[in-house]
């Protein structure tokens, strides 16, 4: 079969993967062998490949291509913090078992390749193809590629054709159908992304600055015109410190922004201390690196960008009365 430069195929490694897997069961699998075993069995039972992905966005995304000829699922849950996700036994066998994992790139996923090494089997790197937008800041991140690339459809659109070919060299088969429906939902993404652009235009262009907690929305800032700032670069263990706080109430005044904003993943203290100070309000909870159950407000990766769009516009439009 031939190679497609947007997945790679590990094969064993003088059996050094499978006897890893092996000692790790031995060591860690048997409290949560029962637990793991019933994800991992489920998954299988029906004879349908299987493809895990890191996180639940793109669980999203590769079930819109997929359709009902491969079962798709998370390892991470919805609401799971990813950046320094720490991979259970479970989802080590899990991976074992399956037959593609898909994952992000671009630095997000800092546990996948200690994760993969265990793995037999394929995967596929879904920024491929993206031209990345730098971190800026005197951090540790700076100058590293911002890994939320999903965060613009132009980009989702690339993630899905990766999604395509990856599925395609799977189950060469379906790859009619995997094109047909992949074509189909670039057409809904930007379509999406128009409708998010349409609705940022009733911001005034002073007003147009998104203040989040993490950095995380550089690719939708920069498809909407907006200017950046935040917190902190990328979720880590240091967050919110008084220099970050200081610097983001003084862009806040500087700008007069109406609105600041938090990611549903990460605690909102911080930014509540930057509103108080600035002056300004807390406007809402934004969703970037996690969906949100089947009943509640981000089920899928079009409602997220639908959800983002609303909150940004509201928050900010000045409130009758502001300075």
């Amino acid at each position: 079969m031939p190679q497609n430069t947007s997945w790679r195929s590990h094969r064993r490694r003088g059996g050094r993967s499978r006897r890893a897997l092996g000692v790790l069961a031995a060591l860690l699998l048997i409290p949560a062998a029962l637990a793991g075993c019933a994800d991992a069995d489920a998954e299988q039972a029906d004879g349908r490949p299987v493809v895990l992905t890191t996180f639940t966005v793109i669980a999203d995304m590769a079930r819109e291509v997929a359709g009902d000829r491969v079962h798709v699922a998370s390892i991470t849950k919805p609401g799971a913090e990813i950046h320094g996700y720490e991979p259970t036994p479970s989802d080590l066998k899990r991976a074992a078992r399956a037959d593609l994992v898909l994952e992000n790139g671009l630095g997000l996923e800092s546990w996948f390749a200690q994760f993969i090494d265990l793995a037999d089997g394929r995967s596929a790197t879904l920024s491929r193809g993206v031209r990345p937008i730098p971190i800026g800041g005197g951090s540790e991140y700076a100058g590293k590629p911002n890994p939320h690339a999903w965060m613009s459809t132009e980009n989702a659109a690339i993630y899905v054709e990766n999604i395509r070919r990856a599925l395609s060299d799977l189950d060469p088969a379906g790859a009619p159908e995997y094109a047909r429906r992949a074509a189909a939902y670039v057409r809904r993404l930007r379509a999406v992304g128009d409708d998010v652009r349409r609705r940022l235009r009733a911001v005034p262009p002073a007003r147009r600055a998104l203040v989040t907690c993490e950095g995380a929305f550089s690719y939708l800032a920069r498809d909407l015109g907006l200017d950046e700032g935040y917190l902190w670069p990328v979720n880590a263990e240091q967050e919110g410190t008084p220099q970050q706080i200081a610097a983001t109430v003084e862009l806040v005044r500087a700008r007069r922004v109406p609105g600041v904003f938090c990611e549903s993943t990460v605690s909102p203290k911080a930014q509540q201390q930057v509103a108080r100070e600035a002056g300004t309000r807390l406007a809402g909870t934004l969703y970037v690196d996690s969906l949100s159950g089947p009943d509640g407000p981000v089920p899928t990766y079009l409602d997220l960008l639908r959800r983002d769009a609303e909150t940004i516009a509201a928050g900010l439009t000045p409130q009758e009365g502001s300075r």
